[in-house]
């Protein structure tokens, strides 16, 4: 794995910086020479949450970085520094105690990404030197992982149609030893893939399935699934023009469940991985599947298409089936699925849902411990007949303007037959600029999803060979 471009190993020279809570500037700064605290004073500073205050040498270059962190925020304020301070090498020279080294390497390397394939960054990111105590090559391969979301999700749907992410797929297979299969077309109908195939068909770049494989075969199973609609127009049930802009990120799953493989791969974790991709576009032509339609899904069960624009579950629904043929001992998928998980809960906090109490309460505590939030909402069983069909044995939408978040996963657990599963109802977009996190596509989850993993399985001696 290469070196990210945000780290430096150029350490005593650095620029130090002190990260101070508010509560602590007044002690802090009663010791500091007059020149430093008439310059606070001049500029307002109390280490308020988010200020810089640069604190020039003699000689006009930065002696040293005060940031304020106010008395509630968390190590990935820390990103802020990359996102605001001049081009240069930094240190920490001081942070709260409270702070994860390893999660301030990450705040930082999150802070320090700019899409660039076509248009440059104005001037280089500063760089970090490594914190103490921080697992520096932890922080790389979570920095890496969620670069790749975020550069799959940024690049428009002309550059990263069906074709487009199958080749990104087939690389991260190809430099992590991974086995690449892809089912593409009719060959989906073939080998029984229904609603993948009648989602997908109607557009220019044919439908697939793409499989990555990788481990031990005597390893416990574990399975990442993603939905990867690369535009999604609603179909005939049309998008208006204001909620189809934003849909080039509709493949936002796919780009999360490759990229925590990438992770797992790197990590050299004991399991043998299966990651399964659903990849369309939901285009119109003359050959796009209809409200109305009656379709059999992998599994059996036949469903009533409702509406168009609820396609991400039915090429989950298949790709979820083939997940579970293989029996996975945990099984996690992820999907840009409904409108309506943001409007419980906004952009920033994706839900999941699970049966698993056992594995709720895992992904709780490691959202806190990675500092990336996630919250449980319910499959609430009461719901489940707002899905009936008179002709079918589902529909793929509940009868209901509401819940619809409850829906979608309520209709994906029916094709699911293992007990330790989560899906994860992620919006993979920032809507404007947070620390750590630039406006743009953004991974959620993976941090949370990471540590669940090791936890349960554990790193290899070392990384086994794909089988």
């Amino acid at each position: 794995m290469a070196d990210l471009p945000f780290l430096t190993d150029t350490a005593p020279q650095a620029i130090p910086i002190h990260a101070l809570r508010t509560s602590e500037w007044s002690q802090w700064s009663e010791s500091r020479p007059e020149a430093l605290k008439r310059l606070a004073a001049a500029h307002d500073f109390k280490a308020q949450a988010g200020r810089i205050l640069l604190v020039p040498a003699t000689d006009g270059s930065i002696e040293r970085v005060l940031f304020g962190v106010g008395d509630k925020a968390n190590a990935m304020a820390m990103g802020s520094l990359a996102q605001n301070l001049p081009s240069g090498d930094y240190r920490i020279a001081a942070a709260p105690r409270e702070f994860s080294a390893t999660l301030v390497a990450v705040a930082w390397g999150l802070g320090s990404y700019a899409f660039e394939r076509y248009k440059k960054r104005k001037r280089p990111a500063p760089r970090l030197a490594a914190p103490e105590g921080a697992d520096m090559a932890e922080a790389q391969r979570i920095v890496s992982a969620a670069w790749l979301v975020r550069d799959l999700v940024n690049t428009p749907t002309n550059d990263m149609g069906p074709d487009a992410l199958h080749a990104a797929a087939e690389k991260v297979a190809r430099e992590n030893g991974a086995v690449f299969e892809a089912i593409v077309g009719d060959e989906l109908i073939a080998q029984n893939y229904p609603l993948i195939h009648a989602v997908g068909r109607a557009a220019a770049q044919a439908p697939r399935l793409l499989h990555l494989s990788w481990g031990d075969a005597g390893a416990p199973r574990l399975a990442l699934v993603g939905k990867g609609v690369t535009f999604d127009t609603g179909g005939l049930d049309i998008k208006p023009s204001a909620g189809m802009r934003l849909m080039k990120k509709d493949m936002g799953g796919a780009a999360h469940a490759l990229a925590l493989a990438q992770a797992v791969m790197q990590s050299g974790l004991k399991v043998k991985l299966d990651v399964y991709l659903a990849v369309v576009e939901n285009a119109i032509s003359a050959d796009a599947f209809r409200p109305g339609d009656v379709i059999a899904s992998r599994k059996g069960p036949t469903v009533e298409i409702d509406n168009t624009d609820a396609e991400g579950r039915l090429i989950l629904a298949d790709a979820l089936t083939r997940a579970c043929e293989e029996e996975p001992a945990l099984l996690l998928d992820f999907a840009t699925l409904t409108g309506a998980a943001r409007t419980a809960l906004g952009p920033d906090l994706p839900p999941f849902f699970t049966g698993d109490d056992a594995l709720a309460a895992e992904l709780a505590q490691a959202s806190i411990e990675t500092a990336d939030p996630i919250w449980r909402m319910p499959l609430w069983d009461a719901y489940e007949g707002d899905m009936d069909s008179s002709i079918a044995d589902m529909k793929n939408t509940g009868d209901g303007a509401f819940a619809g978040a409850i829906y979608g996963a309520l209709f994906l657990r029916r094709f699911v037959n293992v007990a330790s599963w989560a899906h994860f109802d992620v919006y993979a977009w920032a809507p404007r600029e947070k620390p750590s996190r630039p406006q743009g596509g953004e991974a959620q989850a993976l941090r949370a999803c990471l540590k669940v993993i090791k936890a349960r399985f554990g790193a290899a001696d070392a990384a086994p060979k794909a089988k």
